[in-house]
């Protein structure tokens, strides 16, 4: 394994792409789809699970797990890995995101960075650019995200050409906190609301910074999924081909879709784990919501074809049961689903780039979706 942070193209497929990142603690293949471990934990899942469905990384928040336990305290404990028994790759994002969410908690000066007041306790903390990668090296993340500022849409023109310039000026930053790490990564982060000369300027601002990778960010905050492709259709080709290409918090699996069809290679998002929690199920025949009615004696199980045994094994009128009674069970065994379907979508996704039938791919996944679910019995 490779002894430093490098991307290899392997393949392309139209603006698909087929890649894969070395790094000391592992391959990633992308593209990737990276299961959401928001405090250290990928919730109602084992991380041996999570791994054994296919991911090759995982995701940890900076913010979060700077309340708790603390970075100095994860530090002094081993290290992310070490503690939650994931010794493969995590990326860490900077906290930005909750920037714009926790919008009422916090106060933002470009010179000085964020002050955010905890949404635990009421305590006070300060991020600057070098306070978040000064964090995510502790916690001892693979890839650190620069802090950013996501702006929600739809916002005005000064907004948003504000944050995008605040940004900008941030990576650089992080750049010079985060120094030369051998076998690590630090990324930028892509601004500019849904204006695409902004979405121009921070692309190639960026891009003349040299990072070893670039996220997309402030997309899927409010926009139509129209005006996100159309904003990854203005902000990819600005971007050097020959790093990755992450997009943010995306999405449903329609999203990572068409987003991979338009050169993306990594995706996060907690949608799979969240709705799974809430009696929501993934499946390559559509979306199944595990609390309706029809469910309530239908001894099938949610895909007969799957080998997930808790697609395959489970009734879903006893599925129906868990959700309806909230039984934990019922969370987990559905997030095990959702995170499976995904990880089967991104090889499927894989597979196809490689063979030079992606889109013949999209069309059959498409097409399964919309034939629908097997009727009620």
């Amino acid at each position: 394994m490779s002894e430093d942070f490098r991307f290899t193209l392997k393949a392309t497929d139209g603006n698909a792409r087929l890649g894969a990142i070395t790094m000391p603690r592992g391959e990633i293949r992308t593209p990737a789809f990276m299961p959401v471990g928001t405090a250290g934990t990928v919730k109602a899942m084992y991380l041996d699970q999570v791994r054994d469905l296919g991911a090759d990384i995982i995701l940890g928040n900076t913010y979060h797990l700077m309340l708790r336990p603390g970075a100095e305290r994860v530090a002094r404990l081993g290290g992310l890995h070490s503690l939650i028994r994931w010794p493969h790759p995590i990326l860490t994002d900077s906290g930005g995101f909750q920037v714009m969410s926790l919008a009422a908690l916090r106060e933002i000066d470009e010179n000085n960075g964020v002050t955010f007041k905890s949404h635990i306790d009421g305590s006070v903390h300060h991020m600057s650019p070098e306070r978040s990668i000064e964090i995510q090296g502790l916690l001892g993340s693979d890839i650190q995200m620069q802090l950013d500022e996501c702006v929600r849409l739809p916002a005005e023109r000064a907004e948003i050409e504000k944050s995008t310039e605040m940004s900008l000026a941030w990576a650089e930053r992080c750049r010079e906190a985060f120094g030369d790490q051998p076998g690590k990564a630090m990324f930028g982060i892509v601004q500019g609301g849904d204006i695409p000369d902004l979405r121009i300027r921070s692309a190639r601002g960026l891009a003349d910074l040299d990072l070893k990778g670039y996220a997309v960010g402030g997309l899927a905050v409010g926009e139509p999924q129209d005006v996100m492709l159309a904003m990854l259709e203005t902000t990819l080709p600005e971007l050097p081909a020959e790093k990755p290409r992450y997009l943010m918090g995306v999405g449903t699996p329609d999203d990572i879709l068409k987003s991979v069809a338009r050169g993306i290679d990594m995706f996060d998002c907690v949608m799979p784990t969240r709705a799974g929690r809430h009696g929501l199920a993934f499946t390559r025949r559509g979306k199944v919501n595990l609390r309706n009615a029809r469910h309530a004696e239908d001894l099938r199980p949610l895909d007969e074809e799957s080998d997930c045994p808790a697609t395959r094994d489970y009734s879903r009128a006893y599925l129906h049961h868990l959700v309806r009674s909230n039984e934990s069970l019922g969370g987990m065994l559905l997030t095990w689903n959702n995170l499976h379907y995904y990880q089967q979508l991104m090889q499927g996704i894989r597979k196809a780039i490689a063979e030079g039938r992606y889109d013949d791919f999209v069309a059959e996944t498409q097409e399964g979706w919309a034939r629908g679910d097997v009727a009620a019995i």
